[in-house]
């Protein structure tokens, strides 16, 4: 069959409905993975924050706690986005074949990638809100623009969650990933998470600039403190072109993996 007799929204649909019948037992999974960020907001946040007065940031001097929460808040949604689109993603693909099986159904692999991904940006953006909530409830949050940082969060799922998939494509065992955890750590200790980009070298603040975990952290803490600037704007264009050439990448490998 080389058409798909289903829509594309209703195809995601169904791979959304099918992964959450799939987790509905294992909550516990997406809980062990939202408690990292709280420890690491409470533990540095909160903790190194008694002996750290605060940044100034755009302009506006912040609280250590708030100017690591933002951080925080778009690691978890990184992190999210990460385990489903990366180990999960790989164990269905190579190893119970389940996008085999899927595409025996009106299925094409368009849908197969658009489905998934949707999933990875989803729970992403759980993590995420659950964690603003925190923020609210511990008085971290200051402004009304934080509204839009639960969007930006699913944003945030798009882009990691796309690229995180196309990469996937490319391993060919387990050992493989050892990449993704040489990849996530630096990403995530030079994000300007518990620093400025002023405390990096020139060339090394140029270097971190141009990461996604970076853009993430910027466009979420101008939301969370209102200090919006035009680098909101380039976080946003840069998130949405890194998670779209991502999506086309998965579904040409998806094609030739699983077509061919």
């Amino acid at each position: 069959m080389t058409t798909s007799l289903l829509g594309a929204r209703q195809a995601t649909n169904l791979l959304i409905e099918r992964n959450y019948i799939a987790y509905r037992s294992a909550w516990w999974i997406f809980v062990s993975g939202f408690l990292e960020p709280v420890f690491y907001l409470f533990s540095i946040g909160i903790g190194v924050g008694q002996l750290v007065h605060g940044f100034e940031f755009n302009g506006e001097h912040i609280k250590y706690a708030e100017f690591v929460a933002p951080g925080m808040l778009a690691a978890s949604a990184m992190n999210g986005a990460l385990l489903d689109s990366t180990y999960n993603f790989f164990f269905k693909l190579k190893y119970t074949k389940l996008f085999d099986q899927m595409l025996a159904t009106p299925l094409r692999t368009s849908d197969v990638a658009r489905g998934e991904l949707s999933w990875s940006l989803l729970r992403g953006g759980i993590y995420a809100g659950v964690f603003l909530l925190v923020m609210v409830a511990m008085g971290l949050v200051h402004s009304w623009w934080a509204v839009l940082a639960l969007p930006a969060a699913l944003l945030i799922g798009l882009a990691f969650g796309g690229i995180c998939m196309a990469l996937t494509t490319y391993m060919r065992s387990w050992q493989d990933f050892d990449y993704v955890t040489l990849g996530q750590l630096p990403l995530f200790l030079f994000s300007a998470t518990f620093f400025p980009l002023s405390a990096f070298p020139g060339w090394i603040a140029a270097i971190v600039q141009c990461t996604p975990l970076y853009r993430s952290v910027v466009l979420i803490r101008e939301l969370t403190t209102g200090s919006i600037t035009s680098a909101s704007l380039i976080s946003v264009v840069y998130l949405v072109v890194f998670g779209l050439v991502g999506l086309v990448i998965v579904g040409r490998r998806l094609d030739k993996l699983l077509l061919s």
